[in-house]
């Protein structure tokens, strides 16, 4: 099998990459400026323009679009048109499966953000090539940058009640290859870590790993964005889940170090 992996160079693109690897899958990657790491072809392509993609595509037999832009006022440019671009040149190149990248909680909470994700859905589901989407929970290095940034002012500044289920990015890198192996699901599947926790104990937990003494400060989140992240827009009940827990995570970034 050979896979064109996009957005190759983010976190979970680093994990596809590694695990494809080792599996002994044929991997091209993409990316805007050239490349020279070992784990893959790398190919210069632009979602954005859509320079390069009938080259990139050229022999492929999957696609794993994991690139995206949620921040720098390209999003819809490169999520929703790019995607859209490259559904049409995969379709023209003759590849056989395209596993789309998305997040849950993309159809139930009003970030415009994820509003161009759930369109870019509707553009997979909708083009030439048999597909899947695979959305996940967030990563706990997102949770663990959202707490360092709500902390810049010295509280934990947060809504306690916000759930959260924070899933290794490696796993979910496995995932994404068990489903190149089972083919086409045409449908959407959940993905997401073992635990749901409320804010507040996830902050409680850093606090700890951190050996920081900031006090958490409350801050509810108004309308309706703050009444769908308590009632848990963001996690999911699907099996299988994810292993590797918050507790780990933390442990292995944080573990001894008592950093402030």
């Amino acid at each position: 099998m050979r896979v064109l992996v996009t957005g190759a160079g983010g976190r979970l693109g680093r994990a596809v990459l590694a695990r494809l690897h080792s599996a002994g899958v044929g991997v091209r990657a993409t990316s805007r400026r050239p490349h020279a790491r070992s784990e893959a072809e790398w190919v210069v392509a632009d979602l954005a323009t859509g320079r390069g993609l009938p080259e990139a595509l050229s022999g492929m037999d999957a696609v794993l679009h994991l690139a995206s832009a949620p921040k720098g006022g390209q999003t819809y440019q490169v999520d929703v048109l790019g995607t859209r671009r490259l559904v049409v040149a995969a379709g023209a190149a003759g590849v056989g499966h395209l596993v789309y990248v998305s997040i849950v909680g993309v159809d139930r909470v009003p970030i415009p953000y994820y509003r161009h994700k759930l369109a870019a859905e509707e553009v997979v589901a909708a083009g030439p090539v048999p597909w899947s989407v695979l959305r996940a929970t967030q990563f706990p290095q997102f949770l663990d940058d959202l707490l360092a940034s709500s902390a810049r002012l010295g509280p934990v500044i947060g809504d306690r009640a916000v759930l959260a289920q924070p899933v290794d990015p490696g796993e979910v890198a496995a995932r994404l290859a068990a489903r190149l192996v089972a083919g086409p699901l045409g449908a959407v599947e959940e993905y997401g870590g073992p635990q749901v926790l409320r804010f507040d104990e996830a902050a409680r937990a850093w606090r700890e790993a951190r050996g920081s003494r900031r006090p958490l400060l409350p801050v509810r989140i108004p309308g309706r964005l703050g009444r769908e992240l308590r009632a848990g827009g963001l996690v999911t009940e699907a099996l299988p889940r994810g292993a590797r827990t918050w507790a780990d995570h933390l442990a292995d970034t944080y573990g001894g170090t008592g950093r402030k």
